[in-house]
């Protein structure tokens, strides 16, 4: 209050910028940008002609034009290497979501000797590339006659997936209150029942995400798909898009029109599951 008004002062408060915020907000748009600009380019270039794409590599398409999409689905054998790749990703996901929840509803709710050593091992199988390992799977496959076979595939893929499977659905059935289960377990439910009937269905997030994440890595992988599935008409669509750019490697807009279209596939199902696809993550990473 000023003594000599009797009135009360209005103190504005003083603004301080915050660099620090200010430059992190900077390399993360600058982050943002990087990887929207790959996306932008293969979207912009998919509907360039030769000609405009020879002109201006980088500006709005003028004309529009969908020949390349369809160039993109005559030059090659799409649907076929896209029912491959659907085939591969729902059975590699599928087993190894199965096992993984079995594995990790026994090292969340059951005490056996070597829980947490088992559990420290399988975490560590996490950080070993696939690629150091491709040549003992080649070896292992040829012995038991599973080259150039979808379940061999498979097999190769649900290996390649269950460890981080293992280590997220551990982390996420920890944090299920244990009265719950003990409740159910009261109740006359076998472990099983639990597992299957009150633990999978509280657990929606987690599978979500393993789900999105773990058919996101077997769509796009390439080096399995093409060591172990050599056959053309074995290939999946990654392989097979790498093989039609390689022969449209002067037409650009072609092959950029058969990339987007192997990509929408794996959009949708991210649009269809990002609801719980950052819920999962984080329950993940923090409860343990």
């Amino acid at each position: 209050m000023n003594p000599a008004s009797g009135q009360l002062q209005s103190i504005a408060p003083r603004r301080h910028f915050n660099y620090t915020v200010i430059f992190k907000h900077a390399v993360l748009l600058v982050v943002a940008l990087l990887v929207i600009f790959p996306g932008y380019f293969m979207f912009m270039t998919a509907f360039k002609t030769p000609e405009g794409y020879s002109l201006n590599k980088f500006d709005f398409p003028n004309p529009i034009t969908p020949n390349n999409f369809i160039t993109a689905l005559r030059g090659g054998r799409f649907f076929l290497w896209f029912g491959n790749s659907i085939a591969l990703s729902a059975g590699a996901v599928l087993l190894s979501t199965v096992v993984s929840a079995l594995a990790a509803f026994a090292l969340a709710r059951m005490r056996f000797v070597g829980r947490n050593p088992l559990l420290t091992v399988i975490t560590a199988l996490i950080v070993i590339p696939p690629v150091v390992m491709i040549i003992p799977l080649f070896l292992l496959l040829a012995r038991l006659q599973l080259i150039s076979t979808y379940p061999g595939a498979i097999l190769v893929y649900a290996g390649l997936l269950t460890p981080f499977s293992i280590y997220l659905l551990t982390n996420f059935f920890k944090s299920i209150p244990q009265e719950i289960i003990e409740a159910a377990l009261i109740d006359g439910a076998s472990t099983f029942d639990v597992l299957w009937r009150i633990v999978v269905p509280l657990s929606g997030p987690a599978l979500v995400t393993l789900i999105v994440v773990n058919t996101l890595a077997v769509w796009n992988d390439l080096l399995v798909a093409l060591v172990l599935l050599p056959q053309d008409d074995m290939r999946t669509l990654m392989v097979g898009i790498t093989v039609f750019g390689s022969r449209y490697n002067s037409d650009i807009p072609v092959a950029m029109a058969g990339m987007l279209l192997a990509s929408i596939p794996m959009l949708v199902l991210y649009l269809v599951g990002q609801r719980y696809f950052i819920r999962g993550l984080v329950a993940g990473a923090l409860k343990g």
